[in-house]
């Protein structure tokens, strides 16, 4: 999908403007609701749609409408028993779910949905996956960019980045006796987690104006207690995360441990009197996204992301329960990252914890990318890999603060 990247504001190395979610200082969790006036879409993300399959904006807002109407037809399968295997949207915008049988097929074209018997299956890929995350633990494979599971494509998809090694070599072995149902493909270069970046709005670890990231959502704990939820690399060291100079949070807990097996989700503990808005800003388009929930959307949905780098940039959800090798561009060091969502949106350095967002669903935060990975042409394809927010909820017992 064409991405949208819209203007950054020029600001000074201190920051003036938090990316992702705006910070208010002393302010409460929850902003104004949207007027009732306001549009059902951000209109970049529209826009972006509507560049992408070559229509105006009304068409575009009637896929997104579509989307949206088989997304909750999908929801409603599951309360009457019927098992979906997985499920994707096609170039058409059209849901196809996976189903075991002809009666579980019949109950889906009953829902107005597209129906398959898959071959395979996510729950059968996700286990050949699991296989391949176990060997990978051994000794991370730097010559392997990532493989995840392709619901639509009905396999695991094994990327490569060109380099190769013992470690590699064992990887692609262990794939390749799973015959058809791993597809290796030549793909992206080396991929690093995105934290220190050139200027650009940001939040600052340590009030370092050289180490930064972009802000992500906020959420509380049954006790009331306030957080960000953000990328896990960019709290691992628990910093204090500074917006204009001034400490709004610390990170506190974090699951990702450079060289080490990870996931890449982590919290911050906002300080008294400080907290994240409820507003996806859009950079530059006057307008921002009010986050009404965290219901993740399929695979092939529209999504955008706000970032401290590359500001507003959408594309779609290419899948889930992608694994990773990070390299550090400093040190060489490697560490195997699980758990990821993958999409066609363009990221750079210092977008990490960035929110990504389709329609008014928070899906997560920025985690990393290729590292030479330039954002600048209208119509190329980006990629990025993201921590799924409602994974990060979850494991951590939160909930959304929602607009």
């Amino acid at each position: 999908m064409r991405r949208v990247r819209t203007s950054v504001l020029a600001l000074t190395a201190a920051g003036s403007l938090a990316a992702g979610l705006g910070i208010t200082l002393g302010a409460p969790a929850s902003a104004a609701p949207a007027p009732a006036s306001s549009p059902r879409y951000e209109p970049a993300m529209v826009e972006a749609l509507a560049a992408d399959l070559g229509t105006d904006t009304s068409g575009a807002v009637e896929r997104l409408d579509a989307q949206a109407r088989q997304q909750k037809q999908l929801d409603r399968l599951d309360g009457r028993g019927v098992e979906a295997d997985g499920a994707f949207f096609d170039a058409a915008g059209r849901l196809t779910v996976n189903v075991a049988d002809h009666a579980g097929a019949a109950q889906v074209r009953e829902a107005g949905l597209r129906a398959r018997i898959p071959a395979r299956g996510e729950a059968a890929l996700t286990k050949i996956k699991a296989a391949l995350d176990a060997s990978a633990s051994r000794t991370a494979p730097a010559g392997v960019a990532s493989w995840g599971v392709d619901v639509a494509g009905d396999t695991v998809t094994v990327t490569l980045s060109g380099t190769r090694g013992a470690a590699d070599r064992a990887f692609l072995k262990r794939a390749a006796s799973y015959g058809e149902a791993v597809r290796v493909v030549k793909g992206e270069g080396t991929l690093s987690p995105q934290a220190v970046v050139p200027p650009g709005s940001r939040m600052t670890l340590n009030n370092n104006d050289n180490s930064w990231c972009s802000v992500g959502y906020g959420a509380r704990n049954s006790s009331g207690k306030q957080f960000l939820v953000t990328a896990g690399h960019c709290v691992a060291s628990g910093p204090g995360l500074y917006f204009n100079r001034s400490r709004f949070a610390v990170g506190t807990y974090s699951r990702y441990a450079e060289g080490r097996d990870s996931v890449d989700m982590g919290l911050a503990t906002m300080d008294s009197g400080s907290s994240i808005g409820t507003a996806v800003g859009t950079w530059g388009n006057g307008s921002s996204v009010a986050v009404r929930g965290s219901q993740r959307a399929a695979t092939g949905a529209a999504l955008c992301k706000s970032g401290s780098t590359t500001g507003w940039t959408c594309g779609r959800v290419k899948g889930y329960n992608v694994s990773v090798t990070y390299t550090n561009p400093n040190t060489g060091t490697r560490t195997y990252v699980s758990g990821l969502g993958t999409s066609t949106v363009c990221t750079e350095g210092g977008d990490s914890g960035g929110a990504y967002i389709s329609g008014n669903q928070a899906q997560g935060m920025t985690s990393g990318g290729p590292t030479n990975q330039q954002c600048g042409g209208p119509d190329d394809e980006g990629s990025s890999y993201f921590q799924p927010l409602d994974d990060t909820l979850r494991y951590y017992g939160l909930t959304l603060n929602t607009n």
